[in-house]
């Protein structure tokens, strides 16, 4: 490093200009030697100065990315996700084979990938217990990076755009985050831990590391810390969040970053504690909970129950929650008819307004980001003076 002070220093000095001032060459020697030891990972702007996030009304949290349009968890989704106005950016967190970080959803490659279309790979195909059920097909563990790398991703739902299927790769943790830090404006991320249990049992780092560890390192790498509303958290915002408890709870010993438990449907415990819906849901548990995290993301239909396709009573989940201070983040928002309760009228809008209106959510999980961020300008653009 001396010696690239050294030749930028007698380059600055014998080109300047007869008459430049020395101060000027010191700057420009001072600007190259920034440029050599700090370069923008990307080429991204990380440090110009950004229209900050808002906290003014529920977050708009992108699933997987625009996935209403494009494949879920490409970059293209994320990318699209951002100029639509997201809040944060979603994903998934599997590991490789070889203990990179990426982002998927499913642990098997089966429909979200062409991996049947990779005759080379055809050997490849296992089955593990996972969640307390066998599943079969070819599973992220069993590949390099590399390997998963020649895979294209593909649309989930049939009755979505086809046309980009085959097109985009799998995208690692590390892409995702530098996708959000080279937005023109601060946009979070919201990484999940998926299935911990199972990813422990398969991939191994060294010294022992575990998941939640590579984890928790990558978000620091790229600057990632504060408590919820923090400066720095401002500057970086990011929520972990994971189905496995005791996830979070060894998370939190690693970071400050808010947390939130995710909550599936009544009849599924959890993955790694093997507890009921009823008992992550009641008071004392929340009252346990509440010291590893700042919010719960339950599936909208344990919030509010279905029959025959209509919204019933409202449960208490959210009144409970808002009592321990805990935030409610609801998954999965969906534009298409399949997806939404005839209390709704086939009319997006309509079941945004119940949820952050009536129901009271602090952030919503949508796979149409843009339908989101368009009612959210109409209806409260700028924050209340009351």
């Amino acid at each position: 490093m001396q010696q690239l002070h050294k030749h930028l220093g007698c380059f600055c000095f014998r080109f300047a200009p007869m008459g430049f001032p020395r101060l000027a060459a010191l700057a420009l020697l001072l600007f190259a030697v920034l440029w050599v030891l700090y370069p923008l990972a990307s080429g991204g702007n990380w440090n110009v100065k950004k229209q900050q996030l808002q906290t003014f009304r529920p977050f708009n949290i992108a699933h997987r990315g625009s996935n209403g349009e494009m494949p879920e968890e490409s970059a293209p989704a994320y990318r699209r996700a951002i100029e639509e106005g997201a809040d944060f950016i979603e994903s998934d967190i599997l590991a490789s084979k070889d203990g990179f970080l990426i982002c998927f959803h499913d642990v098997i490659l089966d429909e979200m990938t062409d991996i049947a279309d990779h005759k080379e790979f055809a050997d490849r195909k296992r089955t593990y217990e996972v969640e307390r059920e066998n599943i079969s097909g070819f599973f992220t563990v069993d590949f390099t990076l590399d390997e998963l790398k020649t895979l294209r991703l593909k649309q989930r739902y049939s009755f979505r755009d086809q046309q980009y299927n085959g097109k985009y790769p799998i995208v690692t943790f590390d892409e995702h985050i530098l996708i959000a830090l080279d937005a023109p404006r601060v946009v979070g991320i919201y990484p999940e831990l998926k299935n911990p249990v199972f990813i422990n049992q398969h991939v191994k780092w060294p010294n022992g590391k575990k998941f939640e560890d590579k984890f928790v390192e990558t978000l620091l790498k790229y600057g990632y810390k504060g408590a919820y509303l923090t400066k720095q958290w401002l500057k970086q915002p990011c929520f972990i969040q994971s189905f496995a408890p005791s996830t979070l709870v060894y998370v939190s010993k690693l970071t400050d970053l808010p947390r939130i438990l995710l909550i599936d449907d009544v009849t599924v415990s959890t993955q790694d504690t093997n507890q009921s819906f009823s008992e992550i849901t009641s008071d004392k548990y929340l009252n346990y909970i509440e010291d590893y995290v700042v919010g719960i993301g339950p599936w909208k239909d344990t919030i509010v129950p279905v029959e025959n396709n209509y919204l019933q009573k409202p449960t208490d989940l959210i009144t409970r929650a808002h009592a321990h201070n805990l935030q409610v983040h609801p998954y999965t928002y969906r534009n298409e008819n399949k997806f939404m309760h005839f209390n709704f009228s086939q009319d997006p809008y309509l079941e945004y307004d119940f949820w952050i209106n009536k129901m009271k959510v602090d952030g919503l999980f949508t796979d149409f980001t843009g339908s989101l961020h368009r009612y959210q300008e109409w209806t409260n653009s700028f924050p209340s003076r009351t």
